[in-house]
Protein backbone atom coordinates (compact mmCIF):
# COMPACT_ATOMS: atom_id res chain seq x y z
CA UNK A 1 0.00 0.00 0.00
CA UNK A 2 1.35 3.43 -0.93
CA UNK A 3 0.15 6.93 -0.14
CA UNK A 4 -0.40 9.41 -2.97
CA UNK A 5 -1.66 12.97 -2.95
CA UNK A 6 -4.31 14.20 -5.37
CA UNK A 7 -3.49 17.70 -6.60
CA UNK A 8 -4.86 20.07 -3.99
CA UNK A 9 -6.31 17.18 -1.99
CA UNK A 10 -5.45 15.01 1.02
CA UNK A 11 -3.31 11.91 1.05
CA UNK A 12 -5.20 8.82 -0.03
CA UNK A 13 -4.36 5.14 -0.17
CA UNK A 14 -3.85 3.34 -3.44
CA UNK A 15 -3.10 -0.31 -3.95
CA UNK A 16 0.21 -0.94 -5.67
CA UNK A 17 -0.07 -3.53 -8.42
CA UNK A 18 2.05 -6.60 -7.90
CA UNK A 19 2.77 -9.06 -10.69
CA UNK A 20 -0.33 -9.81 -12.75
CA UNK A 21 -2.86 -8.27 -10.39
CA UNK A 22 -5.60 -6.46 -12.35
CA UNK A 23 -5.33 -2.68 -12.67
CA UNK A 24 -8.01 -0.74 -10.82
CA UNK A 25 -10.17 1.94 -12.44
CA UNK A 26 -8.98 5.53 -12.35
CA UNK A 27 -9.64 7.21 -9.01
CA UNK A 28 -10.89 10.26 -10.91
CA UNK A 29 -13.47 8.25 -12.85
CA UNK A 30 -14.56 6.11 -9.91
CA UNK A 31 -15.01 9.13 -7.63
CA UNK A 32 -17.08 11.16 -10.10
CA UNK A 33 -20.31 12.34 -8.43
CA UNK A 34 -23.36 10.63 -9.89
CA UNK A 35 -26.35 12.53 -11.21
CA UNK A 36 -29.01 12.57 -8.53
CA UNK A 37 -31.54 13.39 -11.23
CA UNK A 38 -30.73 10.04 -12.81
CA UNK A 39 -31.11 8.41 -9.41
CA UNK A 40 -34.67 9.75 -9.15
CA UNK A 41 -35.37 8.81 -12.79
CA UNK A 42 -34.29 5.22 -12.14
CA UNK A 43 -36.49 5.02 -9.06
CA UNK A 44 -39.43 6.53 -10.93
CA UNK A 45 -39.20 4.10 -13.84
CA UNK A 46 -39.81 1.24 -11.39
CA UNK A 47 -43.32 2.63 -10.80
CA UNK A 48 -45.62 2.32 -13.85
CA UNK A 49 -48.10 4.76 -12.27
CA UNK A 50 -45.63 7.59 -11.75
CA UNK A 51 -46.13 11.06 -13.23
CA UNK A 52 -42.77 12.16 -14.64
CA UNK A 53 -41.96 15.79 -13.89
CA UNK A 54 -38.24 15.14 -13.34
CA UNK A 55 -37.11 14.67 -16.94
CA UNK A 56 -35.96 17.54 -19.15
CA UNK A 57 -37.16 15.94 -22.36
CA UNK A 58 -39.88 17.29 -24.69
CA UNK A 59 -43.04 15.22 -24.79
CA UNK A 60 -43.41 16.19 -28.46
CA UNK A 61 -42.20 13.85 -31.21
CA UNK A 62 -39.38 14.92 -33.50
CA UNK A 63 -41.09 16.82 -36.36
CA UNK A 64 -41.82 14.54 -39.33
CA UNK A 65 -39.80 16.51 -41.90
CA UNK A 66 -36.69 16.01 -39.75
CA UNK A 67 -37.29 12.27 -39.42
CA UNK A 68 -37.93 12.04 -43.17
CA UNK A 69 -34.61 13.75 -43.94
CA UNK A 70 -32.67 11.18 -41.91
CA UNK A 71 -34.60 8.32 -43.50
CA UNK A 72 -33.97 9.60 -47.01
CA UNK A 73 -30.28 10.14 -46.23
CA UNK A 74 -29.88 6.60 -44.95
CA UNK A 75 -31.79 5.12 -47.90
CA UNK A 76 -29.60 7.11 -50.29
CA UNK A 77 -26.42 5.70 -48.77
CA UNK A 78 -25.35 8.88 -46.97
CA UNK A 79 -24.03 6.84 -44.08
CA UNK A 80 -20.27 7.32 -44.39
CA UNK A 81 -17.86 9.30 -42.28
CA UNK A 82 -18.34 13.06 -42.19
CA UNK A 83 -15.60 15.68 -41.69
CA UNK A 84 -14.50 16.06 -38.06
CA UNK A 85 -16.09 19.51 -37.78
CA UNK A 86 -19.36 18.47 -39.45
CA UNK A 87 -20.88 18.50 -42.91
CA UNK A 88 -19.98 21.71 -44.76
CA UNK A 89 -23.60 22.39 -45.71
CA UNK A 90 -24.71 22.07 -42.08
CA UNK A 91 -21.97 24.40 -40.84
CA UNK A 92 -22.96 26.96 -43.46
CA UNK A 93 -26.60 26.72 -42.41
CA UNK A 94 -25.64 27.11 -38.75
CA UNK A 95 -23.55 30.19 -39.50
CA UNK A 96 -26.64 31.65 -41.17
CA UNK A 97 -28.83 30.68 -38.21
CA UNK A 98 -26.47 32.30 -35.71
CA UNK A 99 -26.51 35.54 -37.71
CA UNK A 100 -30.29 35.62 -38.16
CA UNK A 101 -31.50 34.35 -34.79
CA UNK A 102 -28.65 34.94 -32.35
CA UNK A 103 -27.60 38.30 -33.67
CA UNK A 104 -23.90 37.92 -34.35
CA UNK A 105 -21.68 36.94 -37.26
CA UNK A 106 -19.92 33.58 -37.39
CA UNK A 107 -18.15 31.96 -40.31
CA UNK A 108 -18.58 28.25 -41.05
CA UNK A 109 -14.96 27.62 -40.03
CA UNK A 110 -15.85 28.84 -36.51
CA UNK A 111 -18.52 26.14 -36.10
CA UNK A 112 -17.94 22.58 -34.91
CA UNK A 113 -20.80 20.06 -34.94
CA UNK A 114 -20.78 17.85 -31.85
CA UNK A 115 -22.46 14.82 -30.31
CA UNK A 116 -25.05 16.95 -28.54
CA UNK A 117 -24.42 20.03 -26.43
CA UNK A 118 -22.81 17.95 -23.67
CA UNK A 119 -19.97 16.80 -25.92
CA UNK A 120 -19.41 20.38 -27.05
CA UNK A 121 -19.00 21.41 -23.40
CA UNK A 122 -16.64 18.53 -22.66
CA UNK A 123 -14.61 19.26 -25.79
CA UNK A 124 -14.17 22.95 -24.97
CA UNK A 125 -13.36 22.44 -21.30
CA UNK A 126 -10.89 19.69 -22.23
CA UNK A 127 -9.16 22.17 -24.54
CA UNK A 128 -9.05 25.03 -22.04
CA UNK A 129 -8.30 23.43 -18.67
CA UNK A 130 -5.23 21.77 -17.18
CA UNK A 131 -5.62 19.59 -14.08
CA UNK A 132 -5.85 21.88 -11.08
CA UNK A 133 -7.11 24.86 -13.07
CA UNK A 134 -10.24 26.57 -11.78
CA UNK A 135 -13.57 27.04 -13.51
CA UNK A 136 -16.38 29.31 -12.34
CA UNK A 137 -19.66 27.35 -12.48
CA UNK A 138 -23.15 28.43 -11.39
CA UNK A 139 -24.82 26.99 -8.29
CA UNK A 140 -27.50 25.76 -8.73
CA UNK A 141 -26.80 24.43 -12.22
CA UNK A 142 -27.07 21.41 -14.48
CA UNK A 143 -25.00 18.79 -12.61
CA UNK A 144 -23.15 17.65 -15.73
CA UNK A 145 -21.05 20.83 -15.60
CA UNK A 146 -19.49 19.67 -12.35
CA UNK A 147 -19.15 16.10 -13.59
CA UNK A 148 -17.12 17.26 -16.60
CA UNK A 149 -14.91 19.43 -14.40
CA UNK A 150 -14.31 16.49 -12.08
CA UNK A 151 -13.26 14.20 -14.93
CA UNK A 152 -10.80 16.85 -16.12
CA UNK A 153 -9.26 17.27 -12.67
CA UNK A 154 -10.38 20.91 -12.55
CA UNK A 155 -11.29 22.81 -9.41
CA UNK A 156 -14.85 24.17 -9.32
CA UNK A 157 -15.51 27.66 -8.01
CA UNK A 158 -19.31 27.72 -7.55
CA UNK A 159 -20.82 31.19 -7.92
CA UNK A 160 -24.23 31.62 -6.26
CA UNK A 161 -27.54 32.11 -8.04
CA UNK A 162 -29.96 33.03 -5.26
CA UNK A 163 -33.37 34.61 -4.84
CA UNK A 164 -31.87 37.82 -3.41
CA UNK A 165 -30.08 38.31 -6.73
CA UNK A 166 -33.02 37.24 -8.92
CA UNK A 167 -31.16 33.96 -9.52
CA UNK A 168 -28.66 35.75 -11.78
CA UNK A 169 -24.84 36.00 -11.53
CA UNK A 170 -23.64 38.88 -9.36
CA UNK A 171 -20.31 40.48 -10.35
CA UNK A 172 -19.31 40.99 -6.71
CA UNK A 173 -19.55 37.23 -6.08
CA UNK A 174 -17.37 36.51 -9.10
CA UNK A 175 -14.74 39.05 -8.02
CA UNK A 176 -14.63 37.41 -4.60
CA UNK A 177 -14.05 33.95 -6.08
CA UNK A 178 -11.65 34.50 -8.98
CA UNK A 179 -7.95 33.71 -8.46
CA UNK A 180 -4.86 33.69 -10.70
CA UNK A 181 -5.52 29.98 -11.36
CA UNK A 182 -9.04 30.61 -12.75
CA UNK A 183 -9.23 29.97 -16.49
CA UNK A 184 -12.93 29.79 -17.44
CA UNK A 185 -16.34 31.15 -16.51
CA UNK A 186 -19.41 29.25 -17.71
CA UNK A 187 -22.80 30.96 -17.89
CA UNK A 188 -26.04 29.16 -18.78
CA UNK A 189 -28.85 31.28 -20.29
CA UNK A 190 -31.69 30.37 -20.44
CA UNK A 191 -30.87 28.50 -17.26
CA UNK A 192 -31.45 24.90 -16.37
CA UNK A 193 -32.87 24.58 -13.69
CA UNK A 194 -33.88 28.20 -13.00
CA UNK A 195 -35.39 29.40 -16.28
CA UNK A 196 -33.65 32.77 -15.89
CA UNK A 197 -32.30 34.73 -18.86
CA UNK A 198 -29.29 37.08 -18.81
CA UNK A 199 -30.29 40.71 -19.35
CA UNK A 200 -28.27 42.48 -22.04
CA UNK A 201 -26.41 44.79 -19.64
CA UNK A 202 -25.51 41.93 -17.31
CA UNK A 203 -24.15 39.94 -20.27
CA UNK A 204 -21.91 42.92 -21.09
CA UNK A 205 -20.82 43.20 -17.46
CA UNK A 206 -19.90 39.51 -17.30
CA UNK A 207 -17.91 39.80 -20.53
CA UNK A 208 -16.07 42.77 -19.02
CA UNK A 209 -15.30 40.67 -15.94
CA UNK A 210 -13.96 37.79 -18.06
CA UNK A 211 -11.91 40.20 -20.17
CA UNK A 212 -10.38 41.93 -17.15
CA UNK A 213 -9.24 38.62 -15.66
CA UNK A 214 -8.12 37.02 -18.93
CA UNK A 215 -10.78 34.29 -18.73
CA UNK A 216 -12.45 32.24 -21.41
CA UNK A 217 -16.22 32.71 -21.41
CA UNK A 218 -18.43 29.71 -22.23
CA UNK A 219 -22.05 30.63 -22.99
CA UNK A 220 -24.31 27.59 -22.75
CA UNK A 221 -27.33 28.68 -24.79
CA UNK A 222 -28.89 25.32 -25.66
CA UNK A 223 -32.39 26.63 -24.86
CA UNK A 224 -31.90 29.75 -27.01
CA UNK A 225 -35.18 29.44 -28.94
CA UNK A 226 -37.32 28.33 -26.01
CA UNK A 227 -37.92 31.76 -24.49
CA UNK A 228 -41.26 33.20 -23.47
CA UNK A 229 -40.83 36.90 -22.79
CA UNK A 230 -38.60 38.04 -25.65
CA UNK A 231 -35.83 38.88 -23.22
CA UNK A 232 -33.15 36.47 -24.49
CA UNK A 233 -29.87 37.97 -25.67
CA UNK A 234 -27.04 35.81 -27.00
CA UNK A 235 -23.77 36.69 -25.32
CA UNK A 236 -22.13 36.69 -28.75
CA UNK A 237 -24.35 39.57 -29.85
CA UNK A 238 -22.83 41.92 -27.24
CA UNK A 239 -19.26 40.59 -27.34
CA UNK A 240 -16.24 42.40 -28.73
CA UNK A 241 -14.28 40.86 -31.64
CA UNK A 242 -11.32 39.84 -29.47
CA UNK A 243 -13.36 38.30 -26.62
CA UNK A 244 -12.41 34.72 -25.79
CA UNK A 245 -15.95 33.44 -26.14
CA UNK A 246 -17.35 30.01 -27.00
CA UNK A 247 -21.12 29.59 -27.44
CA UNK A 248 -22.78 26.17 -27.22
CA UNK A 249 -26.09 25.16 -28.80
CA UNK A 250 -28.10 21.99 -29.31
CA UNK A 251 -30.90 20.55 -31.41
CA UNK A 252 -32.11 18.39 -28.52
CA UNK A 253 -34.53 20.68 -26.72
CA UNK A 254 -35.42 23.17 -29.45
CA UNK A 255 -36.43 20.56 -32.04
CA UNK A 256 -37.36 17.65 -29.72
CA UNK A 257 -34.29 15.73 -30.92
CA UNK A 258 -32.82 14.56 -27.60
CA UNK A 259 -31.91 11.09 -28.85
CA UNK A 260 -30.42 12.28 -32.13
CA UNK A 261 -27.40 13.71 -30.31
CA UNK A 262 -26.53 16.74 -32.42
CA UNK A 263 -25.16 19.98 -31.01
CA UNK A 264 -22.69 22.61 -32.13
CA UNK A 265 -20.40 25.32 -30.86
CA UNK A 266 -19.15 28.66 -32.14
CA UNK A 267 -15.57 29.56 -31.26
CA UNK A 268 -12.72 31.80 -32.45
CA UNK A 269 -11.18 30.32 -35.62
CA UNK A 270 -7.92 29.17 -34.00
CA UNK A 271 -9.74 27.42 -31.16
CA UNK A 272 -12.31 25.92 -33.57
CA UNK A 273 -9.41 24.44 -35.56
CA UNK A 274 -7.97 22.89 -32.41
CA UNK A 275 -11.38 21.52 -31.36
CA UNK A 276 -11.87 20.04 -34.83
CA UNK A 277 -8.67 18.04 -34.47
CA UNK A 278 -9.73 16.88 -31.00
CA UNK A 279 -12.92 15.42 -32.45
CA UNK A 280 -10.98 12.58 -34.08
CA UNK A 281 -9.97 10.68 -30.91
CA UNK A 282 -13.21 11.50 -29.08
CA UNK A 283 -16.07 10.86 -31.56
CA UNK A 284 -14.41 11.13 -34.99
CA UNK A 285 -17.60 12.76 -36.29
CA UNK A 286 -21.30 13.02 -35.60
CA UNK A 287 -23.27 10.39 -37.50
CA UNK A 288 -24.14 11.57 -40.99
CA UNK A 289 -27.91 10.88 -41.18
CA UNK A 290 -28.37 12.76 -37.87
CA UNK A 291 -26.44 15.73 -39.28
CA UNK A 292 -28.69 15.76 -42.34
CA UNK A 293 -31.71 15.62 -40.03
CA UNK A 294 -30.26 18.64 -38.21
CA UNK A 295 -29.84 20.40 -41.54
CA UNK A 296 -33.53 19.82 -42.27
CA UNK A 297 -34.38 21.12 -38.81
CA UNK A 298 -32.50 24.40 -39.09
CA UNK A 299 -33.44 25.11 -42.73
CA UNK A 300 -36.99 23.74 -42.72
CA UNK A 301 -40.28 25.04 -41.27
CA UNK A 302 -39.77 26.78 -37.94
CA UNK A 303 -43.40 26.99 -36.85
CA UNK A 304 -42.94 23.66 -35.05
CA UNK A 305 -40.56 25.39 -32.65
CA UNK A 306 -43.08 28.16 -32.06
CA UNK A 307 -45.84 25.65 -31.39
CA UNK A 308 -43.77 23.82 -28.78
CA UNK A 309 -42.69 27.09 -27.19
CA UNK A 310 -46.30 28.30 -26.98
CA UNK A 311 -47.34 25.03 -25.35
CA UNK A 312 -44.58 25.33 -22.74
CA UNK A 313 -45.64 28.92 -21.99
CA UNK A 314 -49.28 27.90 -21.48
CA UNK A 315 -48.18 25.08 -19.20
CA UNK A 316 -45.94 27.49 -17.29
CA UNK A 317 -48.78 29.87 -16.59
CA UNK A 318 -51.20 27.14 -15.50
CA UNK A 319 -48.57 25.48 -13.33
CA UNK A 320 -47.67 28.75 -11.61
CA UNK A 321 -51.34 29.26 -10.84
CA UNK A 322 -51.50 25.94 -8.99
CA UNK A 323 -48.26 26.59 -7.11
CA UNK A 324 -49.29 30.14 -6.18
CA UNK A 325 -52.63 28.96 -4.84
CA UNK A 326 -50.78 26.27 -2.92
CA UNK A 327 -48.45 28.92 -1.44
CA UNK A 328 -45.29 27.42 -2.93
CA UNK A 329 -43.02 30.22 -4.10
CA UNK A 330 -41.63 29.59 -7.59
CA UNK A 331 -39.61 31.31 -10.27
CA UNK A 332 -41.44 32.60 -13.34
CA UNK A 333 -39.14 31.22 -16.05
CA UNK A 334 -38.37 33.44 -19.03
CA UNK A 335 -36.82 30.56 -20.93
CA UNK A 336 -36.06 26.82 -21.01
CA UNK A 337 -38.89 24.62 -19.73
CA UNK A 338 -38.46 24.36 -15.97
CA UNK A 339 -40.04 25.88 -12.88
CA UNK A 340 -37.91 26.16 -9.74
CA UNK A 341 -40.12 25.71 -6.69
CA UNK A 342 -39.40 26.37 -3.02
CA UNK A 343 -40.41 23.35 -0.93
CA UNK A 344 -38.53 24.30 2.23
CA UNK A 345 -41.76 24.37 4.23
CA UNK A 346 -41.76 20.55 3.98
CA UNK A 347 -38.83 20.64 6.44
CA UNK A 348 -37.05 17.66 4.86
CA UNK A 349 -34.06 17.46 2.49
CA UNK A 350 -35.10 17.77 -1.14
CA UNK A 351 -33.72 14.33 -2.04
CA UNK A 352 -35.76 12.72 0.75
CA UNK A 353 -38.82 14.63 -0.42
CA UNK A 354 -38.32 13.47 -4.01
CA UNK A 355 -38.03 9.83 -2.96
CA UNK A 356 -41.04 10.01 -0.65
CA UNK A 357 -43.11 11.82 -3.29
CA UNK A 358 -42.67 8.88 -5.65
CA UNK A 359 -43.60 6.38 -2.96
CA UNK A 360 -46.59 8.29 -1.57
CA UNK A 361 -47.97 10.28 -4.51
CA UNK A 362 -46.48 8.56 -7.60
CA UNK A 363 -44.93 11.83 -8.76
CA UNK A 364 -41.27 12.29 -9.72
CA UNK A 365 -39.54 15.68 -9.45
CA UNK A 366 -35.86 16.64 -9.62
CA UNK A 367 -34.50 17.44 -6.14
CA UNK A 368 -32.88 20.85 -5.84
CA UNK A 369 -29.79 19.40 -4.17
CA UNK A 370 -29.01 17.59 -7.44
CA UNK A 371 -28.14 21.00 -8.92
CA UNK A 372 -25.75 22.13 -6.20
CA UNK A 373 -25.52 23.05 -2.56
CA UNK A 374 -27.68 26.14 -3.03
CA UNK A 375 -30.43 24.06 -4.60
CA UNK A 376 -31.39 22.55 -1.26
CA UNK A 377 -34.95 23.42 -0.31
CA UNK A 378 -36.14 23.48 -3.93
CA UNK A 379 -37.36 21.08 -6.61
CA UNK A 380 -37.35 21.44 -10.39
CA UNK A 381 -40.55 20.73 -12.32
CA UNK A 382 -40.34 20.09 -16.07
CA UNK A 383 -42.80 21.82 -18.38
CA UNK A 384 -41.88 19.25 -21.02
CA UNK A 385 -44.32 16.80 -19.47
CA UNK A 386 -47.88 16.69 -20.81
CA UNK A 387 -50.26 19.38 -19.56
CA UNK A 388 -52.45 16.84 -17.80
CA UNK A 389 -49.53 15.18 -16.01
CA UNK A 390 -48.01 18.52 -15.08
CA UNK A 391 -51.13 19.94 -13.46
CA UNK A 392 -52.05 16.73 -11.64
CA UNK A 393 -48.46 16.19 -10.48
CA UNK A 394 -48.21 19.78 -9.22
CA UNK A 395 -51.44 19.42 -7.26
CA UNK A 396 -50.10 16.28 -5.58
CA UNK A 397 -46.81 18.02 -4.83
CA UNK A 398 -48.59 20.94 -3.12
CA UNK A 399 -50.65 18.56 -1.02
CA UNK A 400 -47.60 16.49 -0.06
CA UNK A 401 -45.42 19.47 0.89
CA UNK A 402 -48.13 20.82 3.20
CA UNK A 403 -48.64 17.36 4.68
CA UNK A 404 -44.92 17.06 5.48
CA UNK A 405 -44.80 20.57 6.85
CA UNK A 406 -47.68 19.88 9.23
CA UNK A 407 -46.09 16.62 10.33
CA UNK A 408 -42.85 18.42 11.21
CA UNK A 409 -44.43 21.45 12.89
Amino acid sequence: MVKVRDKGGPLRSQETRIGNEPALPSTIASSMPVSRIREIMDLAWEDPQVIHLEVGEPDFPTPSHIVDAAHEAARAGQTRYAPNAGLPELREALADKVARRNGYEARPDQIVVTQGGIQALYLVLRALLEPGDEVLLPDPAWPNFRMIAHLLGAQVLPYPLVAQGDFLPRPEDLERLVTPRTRVILVNSPSNPLGTVLPRELAKTLLDFARSHGLWFIADEVYDELTFDETFVSVGSVAEPDDRLVSVYSFSKVYAMTGWRVGYLVAPSDLAELLTGMQEPIVSCVNTPAQLAALAAVTGPQQVVGEMRDAYKERRDELLGILDRGELTSTRPSGAFYVWTDVSKASVPSMDLARSLIESEHVAVAPGSAFGELGEGYVRLSLASSREDLLEGASRLVRFVHHLGEAHS
